[in-house]
Parts: C-alpha cells; sequence; structure tokens
C-alpha cells in the first residue's frame, strides 16, 4: 500500500547541485527512518544519507560536506541536497523507508522506483 515517489534527478555539470525530493503515499503511516540510498553500474547499492525518526541524521563518508538530508516526519517527505557533485556521484539514487509492522513491530524496507542522477565532467 505504501508507494514512494522520487523527483529531482537529471544531468548536471561538475560542481552543480540538484535536490532529490522523495514522498511516501497514503495516510497514517509512519516511519522508523527515511533516506537514500543510490546504485552506480557495475557496483552494490549503497547507503547515502539518512533521518531517524529521533531527527538524527546519518551520512557516507563519500557525500558528508556536500549533500544534505532533511524529513519531514509529519508529511513523510525526505530531500536530499546535493551540492559540488562529483562524476563520482553519477547513479541511480533510491529513496527509502523503513516501516514497522503493525503487529510484530518489525522493520520492513520501501523503496522507490529510482531516479537517475548524471554528473559530467
Amino acid at each position: 500500500q505504501v508507494q514512494l515517489v522520487e523527483s529531482g534527478g537529471g544531468l548536471v555539470q561538475l560542481g552543480g547541485s540538484l535536490r532529490l525530493s522523495c514522498a511516501a503515499s497514503g495516510s497514517g503511516v509512519s516511519f522508523a527512518a527515511m533516506g537514500w540510498y543510490r546504485q552506480a553500474p557495475g557496483k552494490q547499492r549503497e547507503f547515502v544519507a539518512r533521518g531517524l525518526s529521533g531527527g538524527s541524521t546519518e551520512y557516507a563518508d563519500s557525500v558528508k560536506g556536500r549533500f544534505t538530508i532533511s524529513r519531514d516526519s509529519a508529511k513523510n517527505t525526505v530531500n536530499l541536497q546535493m551540492n559540488s557533485l562529483k562524476p563520482e556521484d553519477t547513479a541511480v539514487y533510491y529513496c527509502n523507508a523503513v516501516m514497522l509492522t503493525p503487529i510484530t513491530r518489525r522493520p520492513y524496507d520501501y523503496w522507490g522506483q529510482g531516479t537517475q542522477v548524471t554528473v559530467s565532467s
């Protein structure tokens, strides 16, 4: 029933900026965490950034100082401001949301469809 819809990807030159947005569909849902992962060609999906329910944020070392995550838990949205982009940032970026199941309270991952980010040199 939960769907994550991403937007904001595109083509940008080295040093440019992009802002990714993700919104969860439906109502009456809450997530323990929302964040972003990415997958470059020939590589495994890797963690980029996330915001936890307590308000804390985490970043991969490769994006610290360049990317900023912001989360609105009330609206179930999460954004990723990407600055000083490098060709190494080229990947499909996936929105991720972790929900605790109603009965067992086990974590369950939801994923967006992905949005392409391409950084040219």
